[in-house]
């Protein structure tokens, strides 16, 4: 088959390439040109920060850790594309580096071929992986791409890099912001056995110990269950970002089997313990419900405060005081996915309870830092959601 086949122009050009020539259909494979990356394969998984080399997947973690091997690092030329044979995933890469898994093709740009550019056309690929296959040479190098001439490649790499440069200053915000609120948590609420916090606003520094109490004596647990059987929407919990920085989420109409007259109602503004074990959650998640009233699984603890107000205890429950604390009392049950305490033991923990004054001041701070956090985030959204508009113009729509 000819490299060439018809011409197309995007929606959006540089005003110097307006009148240049038509984009050419070349070939994927006459762009890029692959390595296998069996040379620079790393031998041990013992990473460590304290290493250099960076050991690099295509997928979404990207970075698996790094290596104190110095042999078969991938050093030039760069930059390069990584890409997983198996999903297509891709990466680029600027920086020297050695890879985990055979099923990895290492991308490099031919003559008069800009790699950034190539990089990004990629991502506007319509692909569904299939069967479980090696993907690069049986269908991707076959592809038909829009390619323009290098000096266009260049200009379109040069703006889209520039739009990731702000892209990831305001990624490190973001990150900065949760980092801050981590730490400060960490200094507002009182550690494991202790009953006074590291940081105290200035007018409750002389105001004393915090008293504990147990959690029976500011809460109730919630018993009513779904007798009629009227409230189809059912609530679950989960945990997002670790145990720490868990975001508190309830799903709505969540298919269930079983009898639904088991359930107990739950009521916005309650809290749910999910005595259930993952990776995210090592201790279980507890949640408050935001969204309305529902129905939930008999597995959970669901309670209540006696009083107003309860942000304080909102985020207290994802202090890593409370977390150890579980973690200490806990027993991992038969099947290692849950946390086995009784409802009657889980009541029964202590919790602080300072002065009302003292409690809202604290909530209302990592309230403040919580709007903050979301500021950032939409920034963010809006800016990737700005690159993906911009890219559906600069690249033409034939890319397929």
């Amino acid at each position: 088959m000819p490299e060439h086949k018809k011409g197309v122009v995007p929606r959006l050009r540089f005003p110097e390439f307006r009148d240049a020539e038509e984009w050419k259909l070349k070939r994927l494979g006459k762009c890029l040109e692959y390595q296998q990356p069996t040379l620079y394969l790393v031998s041990d998984a013992n990473y460590s920060d304290s290493y250099n080399i960076p050991v690099l997947t295509a997928g979404k973690t990207f970075l698996l850790g790094y290596t104190n091997e110095k042999n078969g690092v991938f050093r030039e030329p760069l930059p390069v594309i990584i890409f997983d044979d198996f999903t297509t995933a891709t990466k680029f890469v600027d920086f020297p580096f050695k890879v985990k898994s055979s099923a990895l093709k290492i991308l490099q740009a031919k003559e008069g071929i800009n790699i950034r550019f190539m990089y990004e056309l990629m991502q506007m690929i319509s692909y569904e992986v299939g069967a479980h296959e090696r993907h690069w040479i049986s269908k991707f190098q076959p592809m038909f791409l829009p390619i323009p001439q290098s000096k266009e490649q260049q200009k379109i790499a040069d703006c889209l890099s520039s739009l990731d440069e702000v892209i990831e200053l305001e990624a490190q915000k973001l990150e900065a912001f949760k980092t801050h609120k981590k730490g400060l948590m960490q200094q507002l609420f009182p550690r494991e056995g202790e009953t006074t916090p590291r940081l105290r606003f200035p007018e409750f520094r002389n105001a004393g110990e915090w008293e504990v109490v147990t959690l029976k004596t500011l809460a109730v647990r919630r018993n009513e269950r779904n007798s009629d059987g009227n409230l189809i929407q059912v609530l679950t919990n989960s945990a997002e970002e670790g145990v720490v920085n868990q975001r508190d989420y309830f799903d709505k109409d969540i298919a269930v089997q079983g009898n639904l007259k088991d359930y107990f109602i739950v009521d916005k503004g309650d809290f749910i313990y999910n005595p259930r074990v993952s990776a995210l959650a090592p201790v279980g998640p507890i949640s408050r419900n935001n969204i309305g009233k529902g129905i939930m699984s008999p597995l959970y603890t669901v309670f209540c405060f006696n009083r107003p107000n309860s942000d304080f205890y909102m985020y207290y429950f994802k202090s890593t005081a409370w977390h150890s604390y579980l973690r200490k009392v806990g027993n991992i049950g038969a099947r290692h996915d849950r946390i086995a305490i009784s409802n009657d033991d889980f009541m029964a923990m202590p919790v602080p309870d300072p002065l009302s004054a003292e409690q809202q001041k604290i909530a209302d701070c990592l309230s403040s830092l919580d709007e903050m956090i979301e500021f950032q985030a939409k920034k963010l959204e809006a800016l990737k959601t700005h690159k993906k508009g911009l890219m559906q113009q600069l690249f033409p729509q034939e890319v397929d």
